[in-house]
């Protein structure tokens, strides 16, 4: 039962002030600016959504699409898919919210399985993840024998269970390198799949990779033009971008890497401009960590991650619908687990 009383007015302005340390540097959904106003209306909010978080033992793990107010109002963890994931492996609570998209909650009752783990709305899906079923994989498996099924973690729990190994953005070609078979199928990314052969080309390494044809609807949509308009215009530009753009965006760019691999190369490199051709929550993270930098328009908003909500989030919290609560059959999720249990085997360690 939620116990949380209606907070006075210092509580509320305290802790308007500690979200406006975090916000002010980024837009909020109205298209203004935080201020101490727009802090002040959503401050009972997060007041009541970290009561809730210590009364269930919950955590909310977010990712770094998802709207501000939710990754520093709110959030425990903030960060790409591969981390999340540790996270959820190494959660001890008794309740997980994942701020995400579906399939990463998915990953998280796999990694937890004793824990309750709700998403905020069931409709945040992922166009990579819907492109591609289990039953869809067992066909590919049937027409290339002894080929080893490699998923990115974009894909369905359905997905996972059907595939030996699992990978991220961050250690995708580091595995695939490293697999003993030659013949690959990867799902369900074909853009990252073409990343992946010019990557296998480039270190020698001989793989034959066969596809599915899903794609991301935001980093699919950058393009070769859009990049050298930008370099026309802002001299000394750092161009930054995520595997799952097209190859010729891929080749174009100053760094290629995951979410928080193209963190890390803004944070430690020195450029008069930069441009992130990836999810725009991933600009206002380092809008608010690295407010020095200098970010010219082009990032794609992903309406998928973009549903999560501080409301939403607090219904979840107080009182999960049906809809809202991951459930998932024990023999594939076990089987699920073998492919990311993989995963953290076969990745590289920092």
């Amino acid at each position: 039962m939620n116990t949380f009383a209606q907070p006075a007015n210092d509580q509320i302005e305290a802790e308007a002030l500690r979200l406006l340390r975090s916000l002010m540097h980024v837009e909020c959904s109205t298209g203004r600016k935080w201020n101490i106003d727009t802090c002040r209306e959503i401050a009972p909010l997060t007041l009541e959504i970290n009561h809730l978080k210590q009364e269930k033992n919950a955590v909310i793990l977010t990712h770094s699409y998802v709207e501000p107010e939710v990754i520093y109002g709110v959030g425990d963890f903030k960060g790409d898919s591969y981390f999340l994931a540790e996270k959820a492996k190494q959660a001890k609570a008794d309740v997980i919210v994942f701020a995400g998209v579906v399939f990463m909650a998915e990953t998280a009752k796999i990694l937890s399985p004793d824990a309750l783990v709700v998403v905020p709305d069931r409709d945040s899906g992922c166009t990579l993840a819907d492109s591609i079923t289990g039953e869809d994989v067992r066909k590919m498996k049937q027409l290339y024998p002894g080929a080893t099924v490699v998923c990115y973690i974009n894909c369905t729990a359905d997905v996972k269970a059907e595939s030996d190994v699992c990978v991220t953005s961050s250690n995708v070609y580091d595995i695939v390198a490293g697999l003993p078979t030659k013949r690959i199928l990867f799902v369900p990314d074909r853009l990252m799949a073409d990343n992946i052969r010019k990557e296998m080309k480039d270190r020698g390494v001989d793989k034959e990779i066969i596809s599915s044809d899903g794609t991301c609807v935001v980093h699919e949509e950058f393009t070769a033009e859009q990049i050298a308009e930008a370099r026309r215009t802002f001299p000394g530009l750092k161009i930054v971008a995520h595997p799952e753009c097209t190859a010729e965006v891929a080749e174009l760019v100053d760094f290629l890497g995951s979410t928080g691999e193209m963190m890390k190369y803004v944070k430690n490199t020195d450029a008069p401009y930069y441009l992130m051709l990836t999810e725009c929550g991933l600009v206002s993270r380092l809008s608010i960590e690295d407010p020095d930098k200098n970010f010219i328009g082009g990032c794609r908003l992903c309406p998928y991650m973009k549903m999560n909500t501080l409301q939403k989030i607090r219904d979840a919290l107080a009182k999960p619908t049906p809809e809202q609560v991951i459930t998932l059959d024990e023999d594939l999720s076990h089987r699920a687990a073998r492919c990311i249990e993989r995963m953290f085997e076969l990745a590289p360690q920092n």
